[in-house]
């Protein structure tokens, strides 16, 4: 059910167990959420929470006295601790949302420490962030590797955060031919620096993007075999893993099942073989990225892409 609050619109979303209020604004960007089982209210940042607090507190008061009603009796009694599987229980360096409800008159308030939001992050930022730090480090060494050709760390991070921000414009492409896509990039997963490429949310599912910048190479992939001008790479298996690992991390941040597809996509290959597919990672050159995707059969409904895509913006979501 939606409901038009003066320039801000609130949906009801009843699914898996959960019972949440989505809020967007009127050109449909995301305010945040509310949840009506836990009274806990999550803005998409700090300055959108009196917004948030104001359109749920209206549709409270118009279309939802009975929830409201048990809502506030609820908040009489001690709060409850959060289930794992809320986005809001796993571990983060912000603080517990505190809320409460006010009986007579239902008015949420909230003070919450909030995680950053991901959706900000530019294509490449970690990668590009690294070979930074490594010029810094060795300016004269860098430059005399530059200027001989010579590959080295420094190249690698460089050249891969070009790759991600290549892909990153075929995915704007996405966006541009089908808005229902939600992306992500440089997602920091875990405590070790680790990060994904691109993480896809959209009618055909959620996929975890690997970007491989090799200018002029030659690939060859079978199975799980990856051959870059006859080197083996562990990007298949290095995908499947990244895949599960986000499917895990999103599922319990959900509250429900999240599939998640890995896909490796080349970058500037002269050529690119896929003589038998894996079973289950897709190797997709960057030209034909954004078409593959877009063609996926539908298995995502709009309020499934946007709560995956609540949770995932989320920081605290990939470092349980």
């Amino acid at each position: 059910m939606s409901e038009a609050v003066p320039d801000l619109t609130v949906t009801r979303w009843k699914r898996f167990g959960k019972d949440r209020l989505y809020v967007t604004d009127v050109d449909a960007r995301p305010v945040g959420w509310w949840d009506l089982a836990t009274t806990q209210g999550h803005p998409e940042s700090a300055d959108l929470a009196s917004a948030l607090d104001r359109a749920v507190s209206a549709w409270l008061a118009r279309d939802g006295q009975t929830t409201a009603l048990a809502i506030a009796q609820d908040v009489a009694e001690p709060a409850q601790t959060a289930q794992v599987c809320d986005v809001d229980s796993l571990p983060s360096a912000g603080a517990e949302a505190d809320v409460e409800l006010i009986p007579g008159g239902p008015t949420p308030r909230s003070s919450v420490e909030h995680p950053v939001d991901l959706s900000s992050n530019r294509a490449g930022a970690m990668a590009r962030e690294q070979a930074l730090a490594l010029k810094q480090a060795a300016p004269v060494r860098t430059f005399v590797a530059r200027a001989l050709g010579v590959r080295n760390d420094e190249r690698a991070w460089r050249i891969g955060a070009d790759g991600e921000e290549k892909v990153a414009g075929r995915l704007e492409k996405l966006l541009r031919k089908d808005p229902r896509w939600r992306i992500l990039h440089a997602v920091p997963v875990g405590a070790r620096g680790s990060d994904i490429d691109h993480v896809v949310i959209g009618p055909g599912g959620v996929f975890t993007i690997n970007a491989k910048h090799h200018p002029g190479a030659k690939i060859w992939v079978a199975g799980d075999t990856f051959m870059v001008n006859g080197q083996r790479y562990p990007y298949i298996r290095n995908s499947r893993h990244e895949a599960k690992r986000a499917a895990r991390l999103l599922s319990a941040s959900c509250g429900f099942p999240v599939e998640v597809t890995g896909l490796v996509v080349p970058v500037r290959a002269d050529d690119v073989t896929v003589k038998q597919a894996p079973d289950d990672v897709f190797v997709v050159t960057r030209a034909q990225v954004a078409r593959w995707l877009r063609k996926r059969p539908e298995v995502l409904r709009a309020d499934a892409i946007e709560a995956i895509f609540a949770s995932a913006r989320r920081s605290k979501t990939w470092k349980p």
